[in-house]
């Protein structure tokens, strides 16, 4: 069983990692966290989670998925704490930028089994999502969309731990916020699990229209499939493309980049290398031919960009993720032919966003 510490003592961790140890230094709102700094809350959290009775029944290995997102959930107070100009202590975007810094020491330091990380990581990302469902432009769009990233009753038991393990005035209310939001779960069908959908056509429907219902079911379908490639330098996407996908036209940013003798760090000739690699894909996908995607893509920004450029053309989206461990990883970043220099290849690691289920028609995750 994977677990990030045998030893879990907080005067261990404190000493073991320096994310941990700098919790004291944290403050937080004293009208929501009269307990005093993250550390102290933190603390709070992981035993108001271990005191649940529902905790205390799943099976071990869920057991230290969810002590270990509760240990993280505030990682990054530190870098988003401010004090405002009425003197009230905010933390915005902690949890977004939380996420990326629990899969990077899940990734680098203590590394975890790629489903077990990403299952952390989306309950560190959605943390506070059942408390403020309520106050989302669409909350039954927003719950299944996490739904289809994260276990919603482990979500759950984390964001009530995170209200019993502070002192507040309105903690009542709290907790009935959470009891609406299970109500709200069981009642559309993600409680625990990701809402059905009767294709994954229909899913992306839904997802892409602001207007859809989730039980709609569209007519037309993709006239062909695009597959999108996605990994850090140096993870084996080359490897999975010749292994696994060959026959399939490929656009290669890599191989455009060669031809025009750009470097990757050229923010302009990069550019230029995209636009020319887009016009490829258009003119295949004019054709109703399908195609192989190939660059790192380790961005939701950059997905999303080239997603939308395919699903205008009636395409199916397929994305492949591909992953090696750390170490294996910079090991074949040099012996790339065209080495990514080791800043660069960092910088990548930890902006690194894993594709979420609801990206693309299909997500494959492949590690080797």
């Amino acid at each position: 069983m994977w677990t990030i510490s045998d030893n879990k003592t907080w005067a261990y961790l404190a000493g073991r990692f320096d994310w941990i140890s700098v919790m004291e230094q944290v403050p937080q709102d004293i009208h929501h966290h009269a307990e005093g700094n993250v550390a102290i809350h933190t603390q709070m959290v992981l035993e108001a989670l271990q005191a649940q009775p529902a905790c205390r029944e799943l099976e071990a290995q869920e057991q230290e998925i969810l002590w270990t997102a509760a240990l993280l959930h505030d990682v990054e107070k530190y870098s988003t704490t401010v004090t405002e100009s009425d003197g009230r202590i905010t933390a915005h975007g902690h949890a977004r930028k939380g996420a990326l810094k629990a899969r990077n020491i899940l990734y680098r330091e203590v590394p975890a089994p790629l489903m077990i990380r990403e299952q952390i990581t989306a309950l560190v990302r959605y943390h506070g999502l059942p408390l403020w469902i309520f106050e989302k432009k669409d909350p039954l769009r927003e719950l299944i969309k996490a739904s289809l990233e994260v276990n919603t009753r482990w979500l759950y038991l984390l964001a009530r731990a995170d209200v019993l393990g502070r002192i507040c005035m309105d903690q009542a209310e709290l907790l009935y916020r959470l009891d609406c939001f299970a109500e709200l779960c069981r009642e559309n069908g993600c409680w625990g699990s990701a809402r059905a959908f009767a294709s994954a056509h229909a899913r992306m429907h839904y997802l892409q229209r602001e207007d859809a219902h989730p039980d709609y079911v569209p007519f037309e379908q993709p006239h062909t499939e695009v597959i999108l490639m996605c990994g850090l330098p140096g993870a084996g996407k080359d490897t999975f493309v010749k292994k696994y996908l060959s026959g399939l036209p490929v656009i290669s940013l890599d191989e455009i980049r060669v031809l025009r003798k750009v470097s990757p760090t050229d923010a302009t000739g990069n550019g230029q290398v995209i636009q020319a690699a887009k016009e490829q894909a258009r003119a295949y996908l004019r054709r109703q031919t399908g195609l192989v995607w190939n660059a790192t893509n380790t961005t939701r920004q950059m997905r999303s960009q080239l997603i939308d450029l395919f699903h205008a053309y009636k395409a199916k989206v397929k994305v492949v993720y591909v992953e090696a461990a750390y170490r294996q990883l910079q090991q074949q970043n040099r012996n790339r032919e065209a080495v990514v220099p080791a800043a660069v290849l960092e910088k990548l690691a930890a902006k690194l966003e894993v594709p979420a289920p609801w990206e693309a028609e299909e997500v494959i995750w492949h590690t080797w």
